[in-house]
């Protein structure tokens, strides 16, 4: 059965903006896209808002519902009261182009930064062997489809815009990650994770986790057991005396 929702959209551009109420039709089983959608066809039709596969596979339409960052293709009617208003703003931790559209073409230069896959010299292409447990250690981080939610969330960009050029935020530092664990990759990224991309900064409060729509355990997997190759580093004994001793 169909009803009529309130919305609260954000509408705006570079120079600012303000939220918009509107009241749109919902029927049994859609998303917060087709709202959205149907919103630009009956009352706004210059309403900007990024969107691809509608499957949640794509990434393109994240923004913020309720102030919860947020696939809007994957979000469900059916978890709003049908008397509660729903308010759909731009992701907040990055520059807004118009309406729900934001720039998010920092997370791209950050992943050019990042030295790619390095196999040893002596290793050619169809030679390469790994065990199995080695190919699902990290196959979970490949799951990423760069929705940027996991950026977006994190509290050392988003509220501290300072930041930006010297953390790469936790998708990328699962990039680091997801190469250190490998076992065919032979550069050290310990030392760049933590001088170049900020990985100190991390606090590991698992906001990122918690928005994940693919569920990567980013914090868990990922972000702590890199902290924990770059303590052994940089500040257990043993390896210190060794790096010592090797340098003479």
């Amino acid at each position: 059965m169909g009803y009529d929702a309130r919305f609260r959209v954000w509408r705006g551009d570079t120079e600012g903006g303000e939220l918009q109420d509107f009241t749109v039709e919902v029927n049994e089983g859609e998303v917060v896209l087709d709202i959205v959608h149907r919103l630009q066809a009956t009352q706004a039709p210059d309403l900007a808002v990024r969107w691809n596969c509608k499957a949640g596979k794509c990434g393109s339409c994240s923004a913020e519902v309720n102030g919860r960052p947020r696939l809007l293709c994957m979000t469900r009617m059916s978890t709003f009261d049908t008397d509660e208003v729903i308010t759909v703003t731009p992701l907040r931790t990055f520059p807004v182009i118009r309406d729900l559209v934001t720039d998010v073409s920092l997370n791209y230069r950050k992943a050019r930064e990042i030295p790619s896959f390095t196999p040893p010299d002596d290793l050619k292409p169809g030679e390469y062997r790994m065990q199995q447990r080695d190919v699902e250690r990290s196959q979970e981080f490949r799951k990423c489809i760069e929705c940027f939610l996991c950026q977006n969330t994190c509290h050392v960009v988003r509220d501290h815009e300072e930041n930006k050029e010297a953390f790469a935020g936790p998708r990328y530092l699962m990039r680091i990650a997801e190469l250190e664990m490998h076992p065919l990759d032979v550069a050290d990224r310990r030392d760049m994770a933590q001088d170049e991309f900020g990985l100190g900064y991390c606090n590991i409060t698992k906001c990122c986790t918690e928005v994940c729509p693919e569920h990567i355990k980013i914090t868990d997997n990922a972000l702590i057991p890199m902290k924990e190759r770059v303590a052994d580093r940089k500040y257990d004994p043993i390896v210190w005396l060794g790096n010592k001793l090797f340098r003479r």
